[in-house]
Formats: C-alpha cells, sequence, structure tokens
C-alpha cells in the first residue's frame, strides 16, 4: 500500500508546490481536486509532469465545482454540464494512469433521510445510472485508470449508501476499469463491522479513502484502522490508501505524524 493525501487540504499554491510539501511529509500520491473553472492547459501540463518533477503520483484526479454530484439532476441542462465535466475528469485519468469516481448524486440531502436509509433506485434509475457509468469507464478503457463507485452516507447521497448496493451496481457496469471506492469515513456511519466489510468487498477495492469517525485524520476518532489496515492486508490490496478529511493544527506537523501512523500499520 502507498500513501497519499487530497491536495484541498495541503498548504501550497500550485500543485507543484503541494506535492512536494507531501514528498516531505512522507507521502507517495497526492489525489488532485482541480477547479474546473481554472482548469488551464498549463494546469494540465503541471500534472502530466507531476511525478517526473516531484516524485509524487497523482493517482486520483477530480474537477471540483457546484455542478459536481449533479450526474442524474432532474435539471436536463446542470446534468449535462456535470456529465461533461466527469468525463473530461476521465480523460485526465486516461493520460495519467489515476483513478476517479462517480455518485449518482452528491450534495446535503433535504429532508434528512433520518429514519429512511438504504434507499433503493428503480429498475429506470438503476439502467440509465448503469449506461453512463460504461460510457464513462470506456474513456479510460485499455489504460491504467479507473472510473469508481463510493458508497456515501445516506446524508450526502440517496442511494448506493453501502458496500453490497454498490458491488451489485458494479455486476451491472461488467467494466474492467470499473470498482469500489472505500471510504472509512462514509462506512463508519453506513457499516457495521469495517474490517468485515473491508473483507467482504475483496477484489472489488481498487483505492481507499481515510478519514476517522469525525472526518479528521487518522487517529482523531474512534475508528479501528488498525483493524481496517489487517483486513486491506487480507485481500491483497496494494493500491494507495488516501486521506480525505479535515486536517486540524499545523499541516506538516499533523500530516507527518499522520504518514508515521499509517506507514507503521502497513
Amino acid at each position: 500500500m502507498k500513501l497519499s493525501c487530497s491536495s484541498h487540504v495541503v498548504p501550497g499554491d500550485t500543485l507543484t508546490q503541494k506535492a512536494l510539501f507531501l514528498k516531505n511529509c512522507g507521502y507517495d500520491g497526492m489525489s488532485v481536486f482541480a477547479e474546473y473553472s481554472l482548469w488551464s492547459e498549463d494546469t494540465h501540463k503541471e500534472v502530466l509532469s507531476l511525478y517526473e518533477r516531484t516524485g509524487i503520483i497523482p493517482c486520483e484526479f477530480v474537477f471540483s465545482d457546484p455542478i459536481y454530484g449533479h450526474l442524474m439532476s432532474d435539471d436536463p441542462n446542470l446534468k449535462k454540464q456535470c456529465r461533461q465535466m466527469y468525463k473530461e475528469a476521465a480523460m485526465v485519468c486516461a493520460e495519467i494512469g489515476a483513478v476517479t469516481e462517480l455518485e449518482y448524486s452528491c450534495g446535503p440531502q433535504d429532508p434528512l433521510p433520518l429514519y429512511s436509509p438504504y434507499q433503493k433506485m428503480s429498475d429506470k434509475q438503476i439502467e440509465e445510472f448503469v449506461l453512463l457509468y460504461q460510457e464513462i469507464a470506456s474513456i479510460v478503457e485499455g489504460s491504467s485508470a479507473l472510473v469508481l463507485i463510493e458508497p456515501i452516507n445516506r446524508y450526502e447521497t440517496p442511494y448506493l449508501n453501502n458496500i453490497h448496493d454498490c458491488m451489485d451496481l458494479l455486476k451491472a457496469v461488467n467494466h474492467p476499469n470499473a470498482g469500489l471506492l472505500l471510504d472509512y469515513f462514509h462506512m463508519s456511519i453506513e457499516e457495521k463491522d469495517l474490517p468485515q466489510s473491508t473483507i467482504s468487498a475483496g477484489k472489488w477495492v481498487r483505492h481507499v479513502h481515510l478519514g476517522d469517525s469525525n472526518r479528521l485524520l487518522p487517529g482523531y476518532g474512534n475508528t479501528d484502522f488498525p483493524a481496517c489496515f489487517s483486513a486491506l492486508k487480507k485481500i491483497d490490496y496494494n493500491g494507495f490508501v488516501s486521506l480525505e478529511c479535515a486536517v486540524m493544527g499545523d499541516p506538516y506537523a499533523e500530516l507527518s505524524k499522520t504518514s508515521a501512523f499509517l506507514s507503521e500499520l502497513i
């Protein structure tokens, strides 16, 4: 396993500065979250040459924008714009061999589903989402890049909250460049037993996000990360584990301490 961290929690004015910062803190990769409205050919070139210049692998690539998370919107114009953005992210991933992810929808749920978890999509919704997934996955076909589905908690998306629902979807997608992205923060809300859920996901696991139960750095909540890493070893996972959480305090001190903690678990 290799260590990564999301770019948006790392200090620096450029992706290069952020990558060098992470290198000094003991990381191997960076999950790049690029502002879609600011994307340019210069930034594109910076991403393509990031590993060569810094030694940090851009292991994940996602565009950030207010239109993010609206792949299945009822607004046809918003849906079209969002889908185009995800497709462009997949194109970048195909160039650098990175992962990107899809969500049925993503954003605060209103009303909150306090007592109605694990809602199921209709057959029509499943069919549309599977076709979209296959279309975006086809963009990276033949490369080492991946388009993944991430179980997200019920307060941020209406469907696909748990691992088993996502696995069922992946079976329907049936594409070699598709897979599962585990996020231990979301799992801490939706899964009964994190290590067992990890083991049950098995071969589908292709990328991992790390955030404690309070979405702080690992070790600042109540998630049993030693047990989770033991489960990842049992399924022979050898990809990236990437921090996607808040960093409280001095970034250099906190990220360095966390890299040392996670390296011991690896």
